[in-house]
């Protein structure tokens, strides 16, 4: 196996602990609010509260340096555009099923809709910031900020209490700097992870610190588990959840490097590398598993229900696209067609069909 094959596996693997961590989080948290209970996830999920997110964002920065030197249209197409289709299609979805039609209320879903070009809807701000931390990215490149200015300046702004209101720019605040530090220190954290697949015993003992820090300061004075979320203890102070959030992070590309050297792990790299079919369609699959199996009554732990529907939160979507593997139906989901493109841009209709295309695209 090629060394770039290898550098794939890790960070595919890492995106599977990343949709596993997230889809965990909403599947307890859901399923507790339901209930008024707590369960074994809603721990499992606090202990990760440091670097559940951040994690996600720094791994999706990672190989931004590939495309990030391009000219404006072939970016914004790659990492903009990309992100914002997906955006608009599935929030399209969501609000039609879950508004729309679950609630019967088509003048409100009509208002989400409005409301969801600048207020990011449900889970799926995640993509919609994606393609606002790539613009943002791209614009400080070309104007040739340091990337240590740069990461001061999104460490300050995750520090500081910005609460505008606004979710977008909330969110901007709270994030922009793992996604940044992905992408700056990219080449740090791949060397990093070459070390420790030559260094088991080493990166093993690293991990285990780590954990004990993390679990120290996270379960500390202070610290409350609720149904619909968590409260941490130290953790949770500024600059303290920014430490733990970056290293934690870092942490997680170690322990998915180790763990794609396990051949019973491929499914793990095999779910990461459909990270983003999982994260466009949990959340419908997730809603309804919850909604039946409460009302059934039948099983009343709060731990096995979240677990059951985590199961069906996940699987679902992944059944879904293999079914539009198989069919041929449906395919716009999860693949941007042409139309979809900047033009000009390869993918769309007017681009060369015998271009040549650089690897990345």
């Amino acid at each position: 196996m090629s060394d770039k094959s290898q550098r794939l596996d890790w960070v595919d693997t890492a995106k599977g602990l990343s949709i596993l961590l997230v889809v965990m989080m909403h599947s307890a948290y859901g399923v507790g609010e339901a209930t008024g209970g707590t369960g074994v996830l809603h721990w499992i999920i606090a202990w990760a509260t440091p670097f559940r997110m951040p994690e996600f964002f720094l791994i999706s920065g990672l190989f931004l340096a590939s495309v990030i030197g391009r000219d404006w249209p072939r970016f914004a197409d790659r990492r903009v555009v990309h992100y914002l289709y997906f955006y608009a299609l599935w929030a399209v979805i969501h609000i039609v099923f879950k508004v729309g039609l679950g609630a019967g209320d088509p003048a409100t879903a009509a208002s989400y809709l409005a409301w969801a070009v600048i207020q990011p809807y449900g889970v799926l701000w995640f993509i919609y910031m994606l393609a606002v931390f790539s613009a943002a990215t791209k614009l400080v490149h070309d104007w040739r900020i340091p990337h240590w200015a740069v990461l001061a300046a999104g460490a300050v702004l995750q520090i500081a209490p910005i609460e505008t209101g606004l979710y977008a720019v909330d969110q901007f605040a709270e994030y922009f700097v793992y996604f940044y530090a992905g992408y700056a220190l990219a080449p740090l954290i791949f060397r990093l992870a070459g070390w420790a697949a030559e260094n088991i015993g080493l990166a093993c003992i690293g991990l285990a610190a780590w954990a004990a820090i993390n679990t120290g300061l996270v379960f500390s004075p202070g610290f409350a588990v609720e149904p619909a979320g968590s409260v941490m203890g130290i953790a949770g102070l500024p600059g303290v959840r920014l430490v733990l959030a970056l290293v934690g992070s870092v942490a997680l590309c170690v322990i998915a490097v180790l763990l794609s050297r396990l051949p019973f792990m491929e499914w793990l790299r095999w779910l990461g590398a459909r990270s983003i079919v999982v994260y466009l369609a949990f959340a419908l699959p997730m809603a309804v598993t919850r909604e039946i199996l409460v009302r059934l009554g039948v099983i009343d732990d709060t731990s096995v229900l979240s677990i059951l529907v985590m199961a069906s939160a996940v699987i679902s979507p992944l059944v879904l696209y293999w079914l539009i593997e198989r069919t041929g139906w449906g395919r716009f989901l999860f693949e941007r067609p042409a139309w979809a493109h900047i033009p000009g841009t390869p993918g769309s209709r007017s681009y060369p069909a015998n271009a040549v295309k650089t690897p990345a695209e």
